[in-house]
């Protein structure tokens, strides 16, 4: 707890007050609950100085500071679906009908003279912009402060450069006097244009749109400020009628203030300020988890950056009786998207052979959520990676996913060490290096590095571990895609002896499956069902599914789209292979040499016996005429379609298929693992659509 404390002071005070970072907000965020949860489990243990005793860093001293008439406070925060039950469960405790669901009125209104009944429990549901927190007074109308949240009771006076931003109202559209907050954000363009700019002149990009807003908005020349555009939401009314008589909390507003959260920000609409559209009346929490999963999937749509939802009681007097904590209200809380980084500790470092004879260190960690998914391994790629990160068995670390490839360890959280950290030592020998067969007792087979590469690899390149590793990938879903022959079948039919090669596959018969633990006769007939349908086979498929080194779908199918035969593909000359776009030196010397080995040439042969082509094409129907007269350029690996699938269907729209980026390209379709394609798309502005984006351009 002691060391949560010192890193997460650390990396706050970077973050709220010096507007630069070296972790990412997600991490915080991670280290930040592990705290919170360590605290809750002992109360005792909390000090005045933890951070989830604070609202937020200090005010710089370069502007006035403002003590604020209405104390700022932060929300707590939701990671989970049982995260958000939990907290509805508190509310309904809370309220005084433990036991109850939150009741469906369809007007979700209740008074604030009433006591709180069950029917005026209802949530409002309100995206989560990441930007910097503002807080807004007017008197009469008119603008008079503008200032910045700080450590909740005194922040830094912005007004000169808040008056700059077109979307704050300068004069409301009712004389009245009250404080407002909301968050000021900076555009995705808008972000774009400002680091391309930065970059240029040699400053530093900044990292994030909360970072950029809030560096704009420190700015002392609001000359500057106007020009980077920054935009505003505004979501709370908390004050009203100032003057004489002083700040009116917000629990008082009445008669202007309404009796629920929904109808507040139609009200705030109707003064004049810029409110997000898209919040929800949610009648019960199963309400709310599904506006939470909606946005998910939608967060990457707006021109603003979302980190999550904010759950608010509707009822203005359930809220009353909600009240507070020592920092946070207990009628709202933010639920949080998925985090892409999470921080967890390295339990292990194992080491693992690839189909190639690669070695590859993994990192066995503490099981950690990440991404909306458990995760507790994370590839540390090669000894040189573990050199550079220094990683060791006992670390905090921050993991970080992206789509849906293994997680990466992206920084090794230092300031955690304990002392009892072990460094990983990188051995000379492996288990899993040994021929098939061998002894484990013969110490290990040799590993070397490979020449001129950080890899390491097996010396023997037909290991047992490697040939198991070929054969996952030659039944895997953009190989032979024989869905009932996964790892573990594969591993009892090595078990037993029934696979050597590959065409070994399409032999086998039912007598030698029912001798086998755990198989029926159904089971026998539909693994050996499933085998037969896949005896037809497109030439990418089948290229795919040999491994050669180098060679993965996109560049299979290049090969296969050029030579049009197997024949040709055999007989190939190097240089022939080189001047295929997309294949350089590497890829056309490890195709080259592949085919001319004489086992290799057996093994294609055997497999040729058992298994025949099928022409390249796609099962699907979506003829048309949508996409007449534009360019798409294929790369990576897609989540659903082969190469000759979506060329196809782009074909059947009346698109074109090119296989080079320009400017004349209209739509770059990438999946996972894309190439230069995409970096030259990038650079080119071209617009870069996933799988499902295309389907929605031909539906």
């Amino acid at each position: 707890m002691v060391k949560l404390r010192e890193t997460i002071n650390y990396h706050r005070r970077l973050y709220h007050v010096e507007d630069r970072q070296e972790i990412s907000e997600e991490a915080l965020d991670s280290l930040k609950y592990e705290l919170a949860k360590l605290e809750d489990r002992w109360p005792d243990l909390i000090t005045p100085d933890s951070p989830t005793q604070r609202v937020a860093g200090q005010p710089l001293a370069k502007f006035e500071k403002v003590t604020h008439q209405v104390a700022q406070w932060s929300f707590n925060d939701a990671f989970t679906e049982e995260d958000i039950r939990a907290f509805d469960e508190r509310v309904r405790r809370g309220l005084g009908f433990r036991g109850e669901t939150s009741a469906r009125l369809p007007d979700g209104q209740g008074s604030l003279k009433d006591s709180p009944r069950k029917s005026d429990l209802s949530y409002v549901c309100e995206l989560k912009i990441d930007g910097l927190h503002i807080v807004l007074t007017y008197e009469k109308g008119l603008l008079t402060t503008a200032a910045t949240r700080g450590d909740g009771k005194v922040g830094e006076n912005v007004t000169a450069n808040v008056r700059t931003i077109d979307s704050v109202p300068l004069k409301l559209n009712e004389a009245v006097d009250v404080i407002v907050e909301g968050e000021v954000w900076l555009g995705r363009a808008q972000l774009a244009k400002l680091n391309q700019n930065r970059k240029k002149i040699g400053e530093p990009e900044f990292a994030n749109p909360r970072n950029a807003a809030a560096g704009t908005l420190r700015q002392l020349d609001p000359k500057i400020v106007a020009e980077r555009k920054l935009d505003t939401f505004i979501y709370d009314l908390s004050a009203i009628n100032l003057g004489a008589k002083g700040a009116v909390q917000r629990e008082s507003l009445e008669p202007l203030a309404p009796v629920t959260q929904a109808e507040e920000l139609k009200l705030l609409a109707r003064l004049g300020f810029k409110t997000n559209q898209h919040f929800q009346v949610c009648q019960d929490i199963d309400e709310v988890i599904k506006f939470w999963q909606k946005w998910q999937k939608r967060k990457d749509s707006q021109d603003y950056w979302l980190d999550g939802v904010v759950v608010k009681v509707n009822g203005r007097a359930n809220q009353e009786k909600l009240g507070y904590t020592g920092k946070a209200p207990r009628f709202a809380i933010a639920f949080k998207f998925p985090a892409e980084q999470v921080t967890t500790v390295v339990e292990s470092i194992v080491l693992q052979v690839g189909r190639q004879g690669t070695i590859t260190p993994v990192a066995n960690l503490r099981p950690v959520l990440l991404a909306g998914s458990t995760v507790a391994r994370a590839t540390l790629h090669n000894e040189d990676e573990i050199r550079r990160l220094d990683v060791r068995v006992g670390d905090t670390v921050i993991l970080q996913k992206a789509g849906d490839v293994i997680p990466d360890i992206v920084k090794v959280l230092t300031e955690m060490r304990t002392g009892k950290e072990k460094i990983f030592k990188w051995p000379t020998h492996l288990d899993a290096c040994l021929p098939a067969g061998a002894s484990a007792e013969a110490g290990g087979g040799p590993i070397e590095r490979v020449p001129g590469q950080v890899a390491w690899r097996c010396v023997n390149q037909n290991s047992y571990a490697q040939l198991k590793r070929k054969f996952y990938h030659f039944v895997s879903k953009h190989a032979f895609d024989i869905e009932k022959l996964g790892p573990k079948v594969l591993d009892l039919l090595f078990e037993h002896n029934l696979l050597t090669e590959f065409a070994d596959i399409f032999k086998l018969k039912k007598d030698d499956l029912l001798t086998l633990p755990r198989f029926a006769e159904k089971s026998v007939d539909n693994l050996l069902l499933a085998i037969n349908e896949k005896r037809q086979v497109t030439l990418a498929r089948f290229i795919v599914a040999l491994s050669i080194p180098n060679v993965g779908e996109e560049t299979a199918e290049d090969i296969a789209e050029h030579f049009g035969s197997l024949e040709k593909i055999q007989t190939a000359s190097f240089e022939e292979l080189q001047k295929i776009e997309g294949v350089g030196e590497i890829v056309a010397q490890s195709v080259f040499a592949w085919f001319k080995q004489k086992e290799n040439q057996k093994l294609v042969a055997n497999l040729l016996y058992c298994v025949k082509f099928t022409p390249e094409g796609s099962p699907r129907e979506f003829a048309g005429d949508k996409l007449k007269g534009q360019t798409f350029v294929l790369t990576g690996t897609l989540p659903t379609l082969t190469r000759a699938e979506a060329k196809n269907l782009i074909k059947q729209n009346g698109g074109n298929v090119s296989s080079s980026v320009s400017s004349q390209t209209d739509y770059v379709l990438a999946g996972s693992e894309a190439g230069s394609k995409l970096d030259k798309a990038e650079k080119l502005g071209v617009k870069i659509i996933s799988e499902t984006e295309f389907y929605k351009l031909i539906k």
